[in-house]
């Protein structure tokens, strides 16, 4: 999808040098995956000490 935005230079330049990206575009997508990534943790974090876990897991580590 084509989409116009204004974006900070200074904010661009810095995330181009820190990604290592060549292009805004591959910038751009980078941080919207994370951003994508950060919230589906927040997600899973959700659960955090609501889940029951059956299992040995002594028995697991030696069947590798």
């Amino acid at each position: 999808m084509r989409t116009n935005i204004v974006i900070d230079d200074e904010l661009i330049k810095k995330a181009m040098a820190i990604t290592g990206h060549r292009t805004k575009k591959a910038t751009v997508e980078e941080g919207l995956k994370l951003i994508i990534s950060l919230k589906e943790q927040e997600k899973i974090r959700a659960f955090r000490g609501k889940l029951k876990w059956h299992g040995d897991l002594e028995q697991m580590r030696a069947e590798k």
